[in-house]
Protein backbone atom coordinates (compact mmCIF):
# COMPACT_ATOMS: atom_id res chain seq x y z
CA UNK A 1 0.00 0.00 0.00
CA UNK A 2 1.34 3.55 -0.71
CA UNK A 3 -0.35 6.85 0.84
CA UNK A 4 0.30 10.16 0.07
CA UNK A 5 -0.41 12.62 3.09
CA UNK A 6 -1.10 16.37 1.46
CA UNK A 7 -1.64 19.19 3.87
CA UNK A 8 -2.37 23.30 3.33
CA UNK A 9 -4.41 25.90 4.54
CA UNK A 10 -7.54 27.35 3.89
CA UNK A 11 -10.27 30.02 4.51
CA UNK A 12 -13.21 28.16 2.70
CA UNK A 13 -13.31 24.57 3.72
CA UNK A 14 -17.19 24.40 2.01
CA UNK A 15 -15.10 24.98 -0.96
CA UNK A 16 -12.62 22.71 -0.35
CA UNK A 17 -15.29 20.08 -0.13
CA UNK A 18 -16.94 20.56 -3.19
CA UNK A 19 -14.02 20.38 -5.07
CA UNK A 20 -13.81 17.31 -3.79
CA UNK A 21 -16.55 16.29 -4.09
CA UNK A 22 -16.33 17.27 -8.22
CA UNK A 23 -13.17 15.29 -8.24
CA UNK A 24 -15.53 12.12 -6.74
CA UNK A 25 -17.82 12.75 -9.98
CA UNK A 26 -15.75 12.93 -12.94
CA UNK A 27 -12.26 11.15 -12.11
CA UNK A 28 -13.19 8.78 -9.26
CA UNK A 29 -13.72 5.93 -12.10
CA UNK A 30 -11.04 6.88 -13.82
CA UNK A 31 -9.04 6.88 -10.91
CA UNK A 32 -5.91 4.22 -11.38
CA UNK A 33 -5.38 2.46 -8.18
CA UNK A 34 -7.29 4.79 -5.79
CA UNK A 35 -8.08 3.02 -2.28
CA UNK A 36 -9.69 5.92 -0.39
CA UNK A 37 -9.60 9.18 1.52
CA UNK A 38 -9.57 10.69 4.80
CA UNK A 39 -9.62 14.54 4.66
CA UNK A 40 -10.53 17.16 6.74
CA UNK A 41 -10.27 20.88 7.79
CA UNK A 42 -9.33 21.65 11.04
CA UNK A 43 -10.97 24.52 13.33
CA UNK A 44 -7.74 26.58 12.86
CA UNK A 45 -7.87 26.14 8.70
CA UNK A 46 -5.43 23.30 8.31
CA UNK A 47 -6.50 21.09 5.45
CA UNK A 48 -5.45 17.43 5.45
CA UNK A 49 -5.74 14.42 3.26
CA UNK A 50 -4.62 11.25 3.69
CA UNK A 51 -4.44 9.00 0.34
CA UNK A 52 -4.59 5.75 -0.29
CA UNK A 53 -3.16 3.68 -3.40
CA UNK A 54 -2.55 0.29 -4.23
CA UNK A 55 1.23 1.20 -4.81
CA UNK A 56 3.12 3.82 -5.43
CA UNK A 57 3.49 3.23 -9.14
CA UNK A 58 -0.71 3.59 -9.26
CA UNK A 59 -0.24 6.89 -7.60
CA UNK A 60 2.26 8.04 -9.91
CA UNK A 61 0.27 6.95 -12.71
CA UNK A 62 -3.01 8.77 -11.28
CA UNK A 63 -1.27 12.04 -10.85
CA UNK A 64 0.24 12.10 -14.50
CA UNK A 65 -3.10 12.21 -16.10
CA UNK A 66 -4.18 15.57 -17.83
CA UNK A 67 -7.39 16.06 -15.70
CA UNK A 68 -5.60 15.12 -12.49
CA UNK A 69 -3.40 18.39 -13.23
CA UNK A 70 -6.29 20.48 -13.88
CA UNK A 71 -7.99 19.47 -10.92
CA UNK A 72 -4.81 20.01 -8.53
CA UNK A 73 -4.70 23.52 -10.31
CA UNK A 74 -8.60 24.42 -9.15
CA UNK A 75 -8.17 22.77 -5.64
CA UNK A 76 -4.95 24.97 -5.18
CA UNK A 77 -6.79 28.20 -5.75
CA UNK A 78 -8.35 27.67 -2.94
CA UNK A 79 -5.35 27.03 -0.07
CA UNK A 80 -3.77 29.82 1.18
CA UNK A 81 -0.06 28.90 0.25
CA UNK A 82 1.65 25.65 -1.23
CA UNK A 83 0.48 22.46 -0.29
CA UNK A 84 2.99 20.31 1.34
CA UNK A 85 3.41 16.38 0.40
CA UNK A 86 4.42 12.99 1.91
CA UNK A 87 5.26 10.35 0.05
CA UNK A 88 4.94 6.97 2.12
CA UNK A 89 5.36 3.24 1.20
CA UNK A 90 5.56 2.30 4.60
CA UNK A 91 2.01 1.91 5.60
CA UNK A 92 0.11 -0.30 8.28
CA UNK A 93 -3.93 0.52 8.63
CA UNK A 94 -6.06 -1.55 10.75
CA UNK A 95 -9.89 -1.66 11.60
CA UNK A 96 -11.99 -2.13 13.97
CA UNK A 97 -15.72 -1.65 12.99
CA UNK A 98 -17.25 0.75 9.62
CA UNK A 99 -15.29 3.42 9.08
CA UNK A 100 -18.37 4.72 7.76
CA UNK A 101 -19.67 6.08 11.28
CA UNK A 102 -16.52 7.64 11.99
CA UNK A 103 -16.94 11.34 13.92
CA UNK A 104 -13.75 12.19 14.39
CA UNK A 105 -9.84 11.64 13.05
CA UNK A 106 -7.20 12.55 14.95
CA UNK A 107 -3.84 12.85 12.98
CA UNK A 108 -0.85 12.95 14.80
CA UNK A 109 2.54 14.32 12.78
CA UNK A 110 6.02 14.04 13.41
CA UNK A 111 9.51 12.50 12.69
CA UNK A 112 11.14 9.27 14.25
CA UNK A 113 14.54 7.55 13.92
CA UNK A 114 13.16 4.43 13.22
CA UNK A 115 9.71 4.09 11.17
CA UNK A 116 9.84 0.49 10.89
CA UNK A 117 10.21 -0.09 14.90
CA UNK A 118 7.40 2.62 15.19
CA UNK A 119 4.68 0.93 12.89
CA UNK A 120 5.81 -2.48 14.30
CA UNK A 121 5.25 -0.77 17.77
CA UNK A 122 1.66 0.50 16.82
CA UNK A 123 1.01 -3.29 14.76
CA UNK A 124 1.63 -4.73 18.14
CA UNK A 125 -0.68 -3.27 20.24
CA UNK A 126 -3.72 -4.58 19.74
CA UNK A 127 -5.54 -3.88 22.92
CA UNK A 128 -7.25 -1.29 21.48
CA UNK A 129 -9.84 -3.64 19.64
CA UNK A 130 -11.29 -4.77 23.12
CA UNK A 131 -10.51 -2.26 25.04
CA UNK A 132 -11.58 0.93 23.09
CA UNK A 133 -14.85 0.08 21.18
CA UNK A 134 -14.87 4.46 20.67
CA UNK A 135 -11.47 3.38 18.18
CA UNK A 136 -12.73 2.19 14.70
CA UNK A 137 -9.28 2.00 13.00
CA UNK A 138 -5.66 3.11 12.96
CA UNK A 139 -3.55 4.42 10.06
CA UNK A 140 0.61 4.40 10.71
CA UNK A 141 2.53 5.68 7.72
CA UNK A 142 6.44 6.72 7.43
CA UNK A 143 8.18 8.41 4.38
CA UNK A 144 12.03 7.42 3.96
CA UNK A 145 13.15 10.48 5.98
CA UNK A 146 11.59 9.50 8.75
CA UNK A 147 8.39 11.40 8.85
CA UNK A 148 5.58 9.91 10.38
CA UNK A 149 1.53 10.51 10.26
CA UNK A 150 -0.80 7.81 12.78
CA UNK A 151 -4.68 8.64 12.66
CA UNK A 152 -6.94 7.33 14.19
CA UNK A 153 -10.64 7.21 13.73
CA UNK A 154 -13.02 7.43 16.57
CA UNK A 155 -16.86 7.12 16.83
CA UNK A 156 -16.82 11.16 18.39
CA UNK A 157 -14.85 13.70 19.79
CA UNK A 158 -16.62 12.97 22.74
CA UNK A 159 -15.90 9.41 23.19
CA UNK A 160 -12.30 9.87 22.64
CA UNK A 161 -12.02 12.85 24.94
CA UNK A 162 -14.12 10.79 27.87
CA UNK A 163 -14.22 6.98 28.00
CA UNK A 164 -11.85 5.06 29.95
CA UNK A 165 -11.19 8.54 31.71
CA UNK A 166 -9.50 7.44 34.82
CA UNK A 167 -8.43 3.95 34.23
CA UNK A 168 -4.82 2.57 34.73
CA UNK A 169 -3.55 2.07 31.54
CA UNK A 170 -2.28 -1.82 31.00
CA UNK A 171 1.74 -2.10 31.97
CA UNK A 172 2.88 -3.58 28.26
CA UNK A 173 0.99 -0.18 26.68
CA UNK A 174 2.65 1.87 29.07
CA UNK A 175 6.24 0.33 28.00
CA UNK A 176 4.96 0.72 24.17
CA UNK A 177 4.37 4.30 24.87
CA UNK A 178 7.77 4.84 26.52
CA UNK A 179 9.68 3.38 23.30
CA UNK A 180 7.20 5.40 20.74
CA UNK A 181 8.07 8.66 22.62
CA UNK A 182 11.56 7.56 22.80
CA UNK A 183 11.43 7.27 18.71
CA UNK A 184 10.13 10.72 18.05
CA UNK A 185 12.71 12.93 16.76
CA UNK A 186 11.26 16.40 18.29
CA UNK A 187 7.48 16.94 18.79
CA UNK A 188 4.38 15.40 17.25
CA UNK A 189 1.70 17.54 16.10
CA UNK A 190 -1.69 16.96 16.98
CA UNK A 191 -4.20 18.03 14.29
CA UNK A 192 -7.92 17.33 15.21
CA UNK A 193 -10.74 16.61 12.16
CA UNK A 194 -13.95 17.08 13.95
CA UNK A 195 -16.00 16.78 10.88
CA UNK A 196 -13.70 13.90 8.96
CA UNK A 197 -14.73 13.23 5.13
CA UNK A 198 -14.63 9.87 4.54
CA UNK A 199 -14.06 9.34 0.40
CA UNK A 200 -14.13 5.47 -0.83
CA UNK A 201 -14.71 3.81 -4.51
CA UNK A 202 -18.06 2.99 -5.26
Amino acid sequence: MFMQTIRGKTLNPNAVRACLDRWLDEFESKATGWLGTTSGVTEQGDVLALVKFESEQAAKANSEKLEQGIWWAEMEKLLDGEATFQNCTNVYSDTNGDLNSTGFVQIRLGRVSDGDRMLALIHGNSLWRTSRPDILGIVGAVSDDGRFTNAVYFTSYEASTELNEGKDIPPDVRVRGVEMTALLVGEMEYLNLKDPWLDSPK
